[in-house]
């Protein structure tokens, strides 16, 4: 989070970048906004639903503000914002005491000549259908990394070549790094390469992350540093009037200091689109570990993709949760279509399987999810979002919940408005 003594960096940084523009005449500076206030209400949202609780029902509301310099090889982008649920912070407060105010990107990017370029700073990675990459653009907060790009790009081919090293302070001595969550890394090293054709694709993911492993009983001394990679690729072809779609990744190495790691990921989806209106087939595996424990973790992780946009809206699988588990087999139907000139409804439905063995020889069937979500284009930068989903759990669920009940009814309803104008931009 951004402190208040931040704010005068920020106010220099933006004054800057407009000086800078009107020095330069060839230059191209553009400010935008995005404020997205939501409303949502939690009744078995990413958990099964206890007994004796109230519901939770909230507005969490995103407020952000992007500037970018554009020269002929120098492009420049700030982006801060403040991430708020309403009646956080008290009335008449002079400073942000809830601590919701923050950078979000700061990275600028030399292109070297037409094919090259480097991008260093604070920025999002982004890729393919970012099941392993992804800026999580659902989150209000967003996800970024402290990283620096080489980028390559010349006809239908494209390579990114990324690292970031990820240190808490500047310090005099030593290398700990103490935070963690969120598969948060000491250090990461990637290679991205993708093709095109006409109408299919494929890219080529080289993924290696390490984290830190700490000692000590407050958990703040250094003890090494474990690897985690991940290989894959996603891929898109038609076969007739079909698009396919699908993915396949494997990941090895260490899960922990001490335990090794083989475990992988494959989906395929099938999309038909007659007319206006959208259908879709499709399955994912995502490997996982017996509960009865097993001498290697067998559990896939997405790591930094937009995890929500998969397995259910009901945020069950893989946010924030199901890490180190018996993974999911997640089948899948959806249909998108038109209800009006600048409207659809999206319907989907899953079916959840444990991937690996339950306790006791329990039924794998985790439960049925059924997603609902209707879009409005308002009006030129204003859309209106409306989503209601449903999980009706199995007793396995329960198995891999907690223990909660799987007999309480489990659902979950929101409404979005996304409002993200361009406030200026130059000719």
């Amino acid at each position: 989070m951004m402190s208040k003594n931040r704010l005068p960096f920020v106010k220099l940084i933006l004054f800057f970048l407009l000086f800078l523009f009107i020095q330069n005449s060839n230059a191209q500076l553009e400010i935008g906004a995005d404020i997205r206030p939501r409303f949502e209400y939690r009744h078995g949202f990413n958990n099964l639903f206890p007994n004796n609780t109230e519901p939770a029902a909230f507005v969490v509301q995103r407020s952000r503000l992007n500037v970018s310099y554009i020269m002929e090889n120098l492009d420049i982008m700030i982006s801060v914002q403040d991430v708020s649920v309403w009646g956080d912070t008290r009335q008449i407060d002079a400073t942000d005491s809830n601590n919701s105010f923050s950078l979000f990107r700061a990275w600028f990017e030399y292109h070297i000549n037409e094919n090259w370029s480097t991008k260093l700073g604070r920025q999002v990675l982004s890729y393919d259908d970012q099941r392993i990459l992804g800026g999580l653009d659902w989150a209000m907060q967003g996800r970024f990394h402290d990283a620096g790009l080489i980028k390559y790009k010349k006809d239908n081919f494209m390579a990114h070549f990324g690292f970031a090293f990820s240190q808490q302070s500047q310090m005099r001595e030593g290398n700990v790094f103490t935070i963690q969550g969120a598969s948060t890394y000491k250090a990461l090293q990637f290679a991205y390469l993708k093709k095109t054709w006409e109408n299919s694709s494929a890219s080529l993911l080289v993924l290696n992350t390490g984290f830190q492993s700490l000692t000590g009983v407050d958990n703040d001394i250094a003890d090494s540093v474990f690897y985690k990679h991940t290989v894959g690729s996603y891929f898109t072809f038609p076969i007739d009037n079909v698009k396919m779609v699908g993915s396949a990744y494997y990941q090895f190495g260490k899960s922990n200091k001490t335990t090794d790691l083989s475990a992988y990921q494959v989906s395929l989806e099938a999309n038909y689109k007659p007319n206006n209106t959208l259908f879709a087939l499709g399955l994912e595996l995502l490997s996982g570990t017996d509960q009865s424990g097993d001498s290697k973790n067998k559990s896939f992780l997405p790591l930094y993709g937009t995890n929500h946009k998969f397995n259910g809206f009901m945020d069950y699988f893989y946010v924030g949760n199901h890490a180190n588990n018996v993974g999911l087999d997640d089948f899948y139907g959806k249909v998108v279509f038109k209800t009006g000139e600048k409207s659809t409804l999206l319907a989907k439905a899953h079916y959840f399987l444990a991937n690996a063995n339950l306790n006791n020889d329990a039924d794998k069937y985790l439960g049925t999810e059924l997603d609902f979500v209707y879009t409005n284009k308002i009006a030129k930068n204003v859309k209106l979002n409306i989503g209601y989903s449903h999980m009706f759990a199995s007793d396995s669920m329960s198995l891999i919940k907690g223990g909660r009940p799987n007999d309480n009814t489990n659902n979950w309803g929101w409404a979005q408005l996304i409002i993200n104008p361009t406030l200026f931009k130059s000719n």
